[in-house]
């Protein structure tokens, strides 16, 4: 049985960030480089009474701890975030969504120091020990399961993460109607042909990664595109690395437009979800990275969320079904990784989306 919280000696040292740091590093996410005389003027403005010997106590230690990164000496000091900083903010991303994109002050190009600089410790023990919890029930759930009980639970899950990794993608199809279409082969009239198609192929992709689950204990170009493939086959996608730029709708971050770029920054994600001490955290990497690579013309989420159950069954864990997220949830979620690069609001979506598969689904 894998156990997550088992290494939460590995995870002590995850930095947790107060409100007040908080504070200053919501300040500091638009990417400006302020003096400690600055930052207090901010703080002040909000209302908090606190002393300027305060603020720099507070800026010491967030520097010291890696969340801001300092330049200059005396009265010439000035503070900006750090990559780990962005990392783990706790940023509202509904509110920053709700900003029409141009008026936005995230970043607007691939941040190569990113994947890279994402700490091995990314869950506090808290959310390790509601991840553990999880995974106990997840095994108990599957053990001892009769033929027939496991071949109604593969279909229920199959059924429920077609339908809604498509639904994220804007497909239209109801619940009921996936499950006739996967059961009983029969398409919902008035649809698109290849809406249909692509539910279809997240049944074909999950079988995939279902009986090939060891070879994604290793995320390799290879994999990756054998898994993106089948995602996207027969939806006039073309297959293989992109070679022309993509635009992410919404957003105003644009993805790297260079093939070899692309190339290279993958075995850059590979090193990244490697290194994680968990399967929950290579899985949240992996989804998380992909889509901000986008290495393909279409189909790159819809891949990062298989990619990501076939390395949490690699490794012996519940895979998602995303059933009961909210689709603007998961895409504002996404979209202040890109901008901003804080993987914290995604974390939240996948630990109770892990929580909830673990307790709903019986598929190993």
């Amino acid at each position: 049985m894998i156990r997550l919280n088992g290494i939460n000696d590995m995870n002590k040292n995850m930095i947790k960030i107060d409100q007040k740091q908080q504070k200053i590093v919501n300040f500091m996410l638009a990417g400006q480089v302020l003096s400690s005389s600055k930052i207090h003027q901010e703080i002040v403005a909000t209302g908090e009474d606190v002393s300027l010997v305060t603020i720099k106590r507070i800026l010491s230690k967030m520097t010291e701890t890696g969340l801001l990164d300092k330049s200059g000496a005396g009265r010439t000091t000035s503070y900006t975030i750090s990559i780990k900083g962005r990392i783990l903010a706790d940023v509202d991303a509904k509110k920053y969504c709700s900003v029409e994109p141009d008026k936005r002050f995230g970043l607007k190009q691939y941040n190569f120091k990113l994947l890279e600089n994402i700490p091995k410790n990314i869950f506090s023990s808290e959310e390790l020990k509601i991840l553990d919890k999880a995974t106990a029930e997840y095994h108990r759930r599957t053990k001892d399961l009769s033929s027939v009980i496991e071949k109604k639970e593969l279909e229920r899950l199959i059924i429920e993460l077609s339908w809604k990794s498509s639904k994220i993608e804007g497909n239209t199809y109801t619940l009921l109607d996936t499950e006739r279409l996967i059961l009983e082969n029969k398409e919902a009239i008035g649809h698109d042909r290849k809406e249909a198609q692509m539910i279809l192929n997240h049944k074909e992709a999950f079988n995939y990664i279902r009986k090939q689950a060891d070879k994604f204990k290793t995320l390799t170009r290879k994999n990756l595109e054998e898994l993106h493939a089948i995602l996207i086959k027969d939806l006039s996608v073309e297959l293989g690395l992109r070679r022309r730029p993509v635009g992410v709708l919404g957003s105003i971050y644009r993805p790297l437009d260079n093939v070899q770029q692309v190339f290279e920054v993958i075995e850059v994600l590979s090193k990244a979800v490697t290194k994680m001490v968990n399967p929950c955290a290579k899985a949240l990497v992996a989804i998380l990275g992909l889509s901000y690579i986008q290495p393909f013309e279409d189909g790159n989420k819809r891949t990062s969320r298989l990619l990501a159950n076939a390395i949490l069954l690699a490794y012996g864990c519940a895979p998602l079904s995303y059933r009961s997220i909210d689709e603007n949830d998961y895409r504002e979620s996404i979209l202040v990784f890109y901008e901003l690069n804080s993987i914290v609001p995604f974390k939240k979506i996948f630990i109770s989306q892990y929580d909830f598969a673990a307790r709903n689904y019986a598929v190993k």
